[in-house]
């Protein structure tokens, strides 16, 4: 695959821990220096760069002279309070010998989870790489503790698909120790092969995925597809390659094929809609019928009370809601108009019972076409 040399503007390039590592327990200045060296290159072209960086809690383990790792929630977050100074000072002193200003910003899911948090966190990258400024990004691991629970939306993979999602990037790169997603495990099956691209992010491929941990960090392969879907359905295509490989950033950033790419599932979304996609806010699930479940995808429909057949979990008028079809494949989401104990009230009726039903209404449609995305 051969594309222009600035084919790629805007990328998030996220490091993992056992990338910046070595695979060993403490930072690896050398190779730091060679991803901030690439990335340089590609800031004198005039590209625009934010790295989601890994690797806190390893500095702070170094701090302490501990081998292991420290059991328990508070103790990891103690190591990342230590090692999240030595990270960001490793980093300015290398982006420094090149000239370049770099910036910190530490964030939460709850950080981006309210529309008004987002935009702050979205204005503030912009303004930085309107200045020429790096962005390091981490997740803020003292308060946030479902990264270091390894939740679902807590890993720094998903952060760097929250970041890509955030500034409009055109390429998201997650490098790690391996060279990206194997039809086996690599490291039990040499004979694996690599899969070069993936035109579509599946039930086959998620299961390939899961059977690749990670030795150090928080994610393994799994939530790296997690993140690459994501991304993918922002607009935003993502690749999963192994970062000893010599200058894998500036390659990937050319189009090289390195690793596996991910294409987008979906053209460039505006920001508001980014932000239903991204699944920081899901407070309730909607289960449809086919025939809404039709209406929505092909006919691009709103969704009404008619065609709601399940609700789970608990969300108020105005919260972001996922819709499924029948067959439990998640179909897109929007902001609900009603709150679920309403929806559960209201679901298989007709539009026009909603007031006799509730003795009050806010529009005929649950979740508008409006304030919908499908995928």
């Amino acid at each position: 695959m051969t594309k222009s040399s600035l084919t790629y503007k805007r990328i998030v390039a996220k490091f993992g821990t056992n990338l910046l590592t070595g695979g060993e327990y403490c930072l690896n200045h050398d190779i730091m220096a060679e991803l901030v060296s690439q990335v340089t290159r590609l800031h004198q072209q005039e590209r625009e760069l934010v790295v989601v960086s890994s690797g806190a809690i390893a500095a702070g383990r170094h701090k302490l002279g501990l081998a292991g790792h420290l059991k328990g929630v508070p103790y990891r977050q103690v190591l990342a309070s230590l090692g999240q100074s030595r990270l960001m000072n490793v980093y300015e002193q290398l982006f420094d010998r090149h000239g370049i200003a770099v910036a910190q910003a530490l964030l939460t899911k709850a950080d981006l989870s309210n529309r008004s948090g987002y935009l702050n966190a979205r204005n503030t990258l912009l303004a930085l790489l309107e200045l020429g400024v790096v962005c390091i990004v981490n997740e803020n691991d003292v308060v946030a503790v479902d990264e270091i629970q390894e939740a679902k939306f807590g890993d720094n993979d998903n952060l760097s698909a929250m970041v890509a999602n955030l500034i409009d990037a055109d390429l998201l790169i997650m490098l790690t120790d391996i060279g990206g997603l194997y039809e086996a495990d690599p490291q039990h099956h040499p004979e694996a092969r690599l899969i070069r691209q993936v035109d579509r992010i599946d039930a086959k491929i998620e299961s390939l995925a899961a059977s690749t941990p990670s030795k150090m960090g928080t994610g393994g392969m799994a939530t790296k597809i997690e993140a690459a879907k994501l991304a993918t359905i922002s607009g935003v295509t993502a690749v999963i390659a192994d970062g000893r490989e010599p200058d894998v950033i500036v390659r990937l950033a050319s189009g090289e094929s390195i690793g596996t790419r991910f294409l987008p599932s979906s053209s460039k979304l505006e920001s508001r809609q980014r932000w239903i996609l991204s699944g920081l806010c899901i407070r309730g699930k909607l289960v449809v019928d086919e025939g809404a479940a039709v209406a929505l995808k092909k006919n691009k429909r709103s969704l009404l009370a008619t065609g709601i057949r399940q609700v789970e979990g608990r969300c108020q008028r105005g919260d972001i809601v996922n819709i499924y079809d029948p067959n439990g494949i998640r179909i897109g989401s929007g902001i609900a108009n009603y709150s679920s104990a309403d929806i559960e009230i209201i679901k298989g009726s007709h539009s026009e019972q909603i007031v006799k039903l509730l003795g009050y209404d806010y529009g005929a449609e649950v979740v508008h076409r409006n304030n919908l995305v499908i995928y």
